[in-house]
C-alpha cells in the first residue's frame, strides 16, 4: 500500500510542478511498465498495462485467444483450459489474466523510469510550445542567462528564449541576471524542444510599446499605419485617427511628451518621429521628411518615385545625418525619393527650358513648374532611396 501511495504522490507532483495533464502522465506510466514487461518477456506475449485509479498501481494483463488447437502457447489457449478460468468463453474470445507487475528486475524498473522521464519531457515541451505559440508578437520580460556566439539566452521562467545578435539593439549591453524586454517573433519546435525567438529591433516591438502606452491605440481609435526603424538611432511612426476629435499625433506624444518618452526610454534613447498618415502620397512624403520643410513635390506614380524640392537651408535637414532622414522617409512611403535644393531645381529647370526652346535664357527667367504642395514632417536616407520593411504585427 505504501508503494501505491508513493506512486500517487509522484503523479500529483509531476502534474503540479510540470503543468502536464494527468492523463498524459498516467499513459506514460502505463507505457513504461508495458515496455519493461515486453523486454522481460522478449515480446512473446500480448500484454496490456492499465493504471488503477482506486489502488494507485499500474496493473499488467496478459491476453490469449481461445482456440481449438493451440499453436502458440504464449498467445493462445485451448477451449478446455479457458473454461476452467471462465466457463462462458467461446472459440475466438480474448481472455485476460492479471500478472504480477511487482517482479520486474532492476533493469526493467530503470527502463520504466526512463520511459516516464522521456514522456514527461515530451509532454512538457508540447505544453510550452502551445503556450508560447499563442503569444507570438507579444512583448515579454525575461532574465539574461548567458551569451552563446553573440546570441543572448533569456530565461522566461518555464522556457528559454534566444535573442539573436542581429535582433539586438546596437550599443545595448546586458549582463547575466539583467532584466530584458523583447517581442516574440517566432516559435518553432526542434529536436531539443520549443525554440522561442525574440527581437528588440523589429518594427512590431515599437508598435506594441505604443499600444501599451497609448489607450487610444489599444481601443482602436488611433491606428499605426506604418513604422520604419534604424534600431537604436531613429524611427518614424505614421498614425491616423478614426475619430475626427482625436489628434493621432498628440495622443501618441501624450501630455508634455510623457507617452512617447516612456517608449524612448525603453528603447534606450531611440529618437521617434510621429507623423500624420495620409493617402495623398505627396502630402505623406512631406510629413515623412519632417522636420524639414518641403517646398514642392513632383509625383511619378508609374515608377513610385518622388522629386522633392526644399529651400537651400533645409537640404541638409531633409537628407539627414548620413542620409538617414530621407532613407527612413523612402521606406515609410514605399517610394524612391530624390531631393533637390531650390537653387539646384531652378538651375535644372532653366537648362531644360533652354534646351526645349532652343535659345539661351538668363538665370532667374524660368517659369515655375506645376507642383503639388503639402505639409511637412520627418524622415531619413540617401538623396535617392527606395525601401522595404517588415510588416507590423
Amino acid at each position: 500500500m505504501e508503494t501505491n501511495i508513493t506512486i500517487k504522490h509522484a503523479i500529483e507532483q509531476i502534474v503540479k510542478e510540470k503543468g502536464i495533464e494527468r492523463q498524459v502522465v498516467l499513459e506514460a506510466m502505463e507505457q513504461a511498465v508495458l515496455s519493461a514487461a515486453n523486454k522481460k518477456y522478449r515480446n512473446t506475449r500480448d500484454l496490456e498495462a492499465r493504471y488503477n485509479l482506486d489502488t494507485g498501481e499500474v496493473e499488467l494483463f496478459e491476453f490469449v485467444i481461445v482456440v481449438d488447437e493451440v499453436q502458440d502457447s504464449y498467445k493462445e489457449i485451448s477451449l478446455e483450459e479457458a473454461r476452467e478460468i471462465d466457463p462462458d468463453v467461446e472459440i475466438g474470445d480474448s481472455l485476460g489474466e492479471k500478472l504480477d507487475a511487482s517482479g520486474f528486475s532492476r533493469i526493467a524498473a530503470q527502463t520504466a523510469k526512463q520511459v516516464i522521464i522521456q514522456k514527461v519531457r515530451e509532454a512538457e515541451r508540447e505544453t510550452i510550445f502551445n503556450e508560447y505559440s499563442d503569444r507570438q508578437w507579444e512583448i515579454i520580460t525575461g532574465m539574461v542567462r548567458r551569451f552563446e556566439k553573440g546570441d543572448l539566452l533569456v530565461d522566461l521562467g518555464r522556457a528559454e528564449a534566444v535573442l539573436p545578435s542581429k535582433e539586438q539593439m546596437p550599443r545595448e549591453v546586458y549582463r547575466p541576471g539583467d532584466r530584458i524586454r523583447a517581442i516574440i517573433t517566432e516559435i518553432r519546435m526542434t529536436t531539443k524542444g520549443p525554440q522561442i525567438i525574440l527581437s528588440r529591433t523589429h518594427p512590431s516591438m515599437l508598435a506594441k510599446l505604443f499600444e501599451a502606452e497609448v489607450p487610444e491605440i489599444a481601443e482602436g481609435i488611433v491606428e499605426i499605419n506604418a513604422i520604419v526603424r534604424d534600431p537604436g538611432s531613429r524611427a518614424k511612426v505614421a498614425v491616423s485617427s478614426n475619430d475626427s476629435d482625436v489628434d493621432p499625433v498628440g495622443a501618441c506624444v501624450g501630455m508634455r511628451g510623457a507617452r512617447v518618452q516612456n517608449v524612448v526610454s525603453e528603447l534606450r534613447g531611440e529618437k521617434i518621429d510621429i507623423i500624420p498618415w495620409s493617402e495623398d502620397i505627396a502630402r505623406f512624403a512631406c510629413n515623412a521628411l519632417s522636420p524639414a520643410q518641403v517646398s514642392k513635390v513632383f509625383v511619378d506614380e508609374d515608377n513610385r518615385a518622388l522629386e522633392v524640392v526644399v529651400a537651400d537651408d533645409q537640404l541638409s535637414l531633409a537628407i539627414g545625418k548620413r542620409g538617414q532622414n530621407v532613407s527612413l522617409a523612402a521606406r515609410l512611403t514605399g517610394c524612391r525619393i530624390d531631393i533637390k535644393s531650390e537653387s539646384k531645381a531652378a538651375e535644372a529647370e532653366l537648362q531644360e527650358y533652354a534646351s526645349f526652346d532652343g535659345t539661351q535664357v538668363e538665370e532667374g527667367e524660368a517659369e515655375e513648374p506645376s507642383e503639388l504642395n503639402a505639409e511637412g514632417t520627418e524622415t531619413s536616407a540617401p538623396v535617392a532611396v527606395e525601401a522595404t520593411e517588415e510588416p507590423i504585427q
